[in-house]
């Protein structure tokens, strides 16, 4: 185990125990935080939740597994449950909250951070976990009475369940507090979808759970037309994923005996193809294109760190705008917006030269 005081930057010290899997020294590390009076919040948003980022990064880049990042994962849930177990003495001052993750949202993380988040500062919470199925959340909607709802939402498939946990949780008058990365940056698809309230991270969502009204209105319906294709999309997936599979090279080419198994972009195959679908889906549930744009860039930086050919790319948008032709609102969204934008592209560059 490394002696903390090696280490002058909390940071630091996690991101090396936790490269080397010592998890009883990111425990230590995050309980002597907390006992130097360090603030719980800040222990979550600047160390546990930026080494994950980093992890992200990496794995983004090809130098981590998916099995380094799961077990970063399980190491980053027992700090968690440091900061859960420290943030229990502070005394109940507000109302009743349930946190929950979107259903097919299996990333219990960022509810975790949520729900410690809002304990320290003395809201009585309740942690369903991940992938809550909406009719468990209406159950604990009747039997706790909450003052509010908080749903954490990390990747783009989960976000067409999240607007069933929106209307299930305003029907009933009360308020939802909704973050992630699948909302993007801003409000803009949190707003399109009837949430009360957005938050960026652990700060913001105390700042917004504090200005939650007591009651609100049923979230409005949503536009027929975009909503019709968006649940034909969705039934269709995992076949438009077969399919796209079958007629991507990439796929073929990532198989051959002599592809190196960390950077072969088999193991991000899927991924690409499960990720671009759900871009088109939440683009034409929320009106938000610029996830597409989103989605784009993530996909070519992917690929090209993994290092397939340039035409990959091209090949991919041209086998989707086929794939989308009896879905015409998903193929105009493509059409339009599922590209890398030029000055994106630079900013890569000239990051990747410095």
């Amino acid at each position: 185990m490394r002696r903390l005081g090696e280490h002058r930057n909390p940071l630091e010290a996690y991101d090396a125990a936790l490269v080397s899997g010592d998890t009883e020294t990111i425990k230590s590390l995050v309980g002597e935080m907390l006992s130097g009076g360090a603030d719980p919040v800040s222990v979550l948003t600047d160390v546990v939740a930026a080494a994950q980022r980093e992890v992200g990064r990496r794995w983004q880049l090809g130098e981590y597994t998916v099995a380094q990042e799961h077990a970063a994962t399980a190491v980053a849930i027992s700090a968690t449950k440091v900061v859960a177990q420290h943030v229990r003495q502070v005394p109940i001052t507000r109302g009743k909250v349930l946190v929950a993750c979107a259903e097919r949202e299996w990333h219990a993380l960022p509810a975790m951070m949520i729900e410690c988040a809002l304990r320290a500062h003395g809201w009585e919470t309740t942690l369903l976990g991940a992938s809550t199925n909406p009719l468990r959340l209406n159950q604990y909607l009747h039997d706790l009475g909450p003052d509010a709802v908080a749903v954490s939402c990390s990747v783009l498939g989960s976000l067409p369940t999240c607007r069933r946990f929106i209307e299930a949780t305003t029907a009933s008058g009360t308020p939802i507090l909704v973050g992630g990365p699948a909302f993007g940056g801003d409000d803009v698809r949190a707003v399109a979808l009837g949430a009360t309230a957005w938050a960026r991270d652990a700060h913001g969502a105390i700042a917004a759970m504090d200005g939650l009204p007591a009651v609100v209105p049923p979230a409005e319906p949503l536009g027929a037309e975009r909503t019709a294709e968006q649940s034909a999309l969705e039934s269709d997936h995992r076949r438009h994923v077969a399919l796209l599979r079958e007629r991507w090279s990439l796929v073929a080419a990532a198989t051959t005996p002599d592809a190196d198994c960390l950077n072969s972009v088999i193991d991000v195959a899927d991924d690409v193809l499960h990720q671009v679908l759900h871009a088109v889906e939440v683009a034409l549930l929320t009106g938000d294109h610029r996830v597409l744009a989103e989605t784009a860039w993530w996909v070519d930086d992917l690929l090209r760190t993994r290092g397939a050919d340039a035409s990959m790319m091209a090949e991919l948008v041209d086998i989707l705008t086929a794939a989308m032709r009896d879905y015409p609102l998903a193929a105009a969204l493509l059409g339009a917006h599922f590209a890398v934008p030029s000055d994106w592209r630079q900013d890569r560059t000239a990051a990747n030269d410095v």
